[in-house]
């Protein structure tokens, strides 16, 4: 690794004490998130009001989450 490179760690492993370089970024509060820990799937929209209304992805694309705000969305659904 070069001196100028900063990798980041998934933030659950480190929770654990685990060093695991992150491989994504959520999408909802920008965690970075472990190949094990990411979330990737279809997901509703939300457009970040309250109470949070959740609306059908008409493009169906495929987002990537931490598990809490997966759970957190999943609740809403």
């Amino acid at each position: 690794m070069k001196e100028s490179e900063i990798n980041m760690n998934c933030y659950i492993c480190a929770k654990i004490g685990k060093d695991t370089d992150a491989v994504a970024v959520c999408i909802v509060c920008g965690m970075g998130v472990c190949m094990e820990h990411a979330r990737y799937e279809e997901t509703p929209i939300w457009k970040g009001d309250y109470p949070v209304r959740l609306e059908k992805d008409i493009e169906n694309m495929k987002r990537i989450m931490c598990p809490p705000c997966h759970e957190a969305l999943k609740e809403n659904w």
